[in-house]
């Protein structure tokens, strides 16, 4: 088990299993009411505060992506794995994905009224989130929200093996009360917090999520 993260290895991973992840997943948001619950929470905060950009970082196929669309909000996609960036493109046409990295994104200091992390931090070790949330915090609109969904809990383990493919992957589980703490030091002011037990074939522990905006 590495310690540093290696976007190389997750970027050749998720190219690799791109299509069968879609098919996998592409309905399980509909089964997952606490995540649509935050999802529903956070796009209510960005239309009250007037609405404007909103990127899903680390968006895969585009699956959160598209709901944050019908729920009003003007939302891109943004993802390390071409392929996944591919199958978006596909699969919703309608929609703008882009590749990028959340460790320097392509986005002008400010631009985003909303982003959303959901579980695409979780191939990153604890001690390196705070690049990520610093970057957040950048291209984020004084008081612009974010969103964040993560496996909760203190292990890692190395994925060998998904979707029907070998993969190469580092898995973090992350202490809720640690992420909420380094998102504080990264100027972040939290708004709320979930966890929930795990539930469906696909979790094996506790899941959280974080709300949090960057202070006017």
């Amino acid at each position: 088990m590495t310690t540093t993260y290696r976007p190389h290895t997750t970027r050749a991973s998720y190219d690799t299993v791109a299509a069968d992840y879609h098919t996998l997943l592409k309905d399980e948001l509909a089964k997952s009411p606490f995540d649509r619950a935050v999802l529903g929470v956070f796009a209510e905060q960005v239309r009250d505060g007037g609405g404007g950009a909103v990127a899903d970082l680390g968006c895969g196929p585009g699956r959160i992506t598209v709901h944050l669309a019908a729920l009003g909000l003007d939302v891109f996609g943004i993802d390390l794995s071409p392929e996944m960036v591919a199958v978006a493109r596909r699969v919703h046409p309608h929609l703008r994905f882009e590749v990028g990295t959340m460790t320097g994104l392509d986005l002008p200091d400010g631009s985003l009224a909303g982003a959303v992390s959901w579980y695409s931090t979780v191939h990153t070790p604890l001690t390196e989130l705070p690049v990520f949330f610093r970057e957040f915090h950048r291209v984020l609109a004084p008081g612009g929200q974010l969103a964040m969904a993560f496996k909760a809990g203190d292990e890692s383990y190395r994925l060998s093996h998904a979707y029907g493919h070998d993969l190469d992957l580092d898995v973090h589980r992350f202490p809720p009360d640690r992420v909420a703490a380094l998102l504080t030091e990264s100027g972040f002011v939290e708004v709320a917090r979930l966890v929930r037990q795990a539930e469906g074939p696909y979790e094996k522990t506790p899941q959280g999520y974080l709300l949090v905006r960057k202070p006017e």
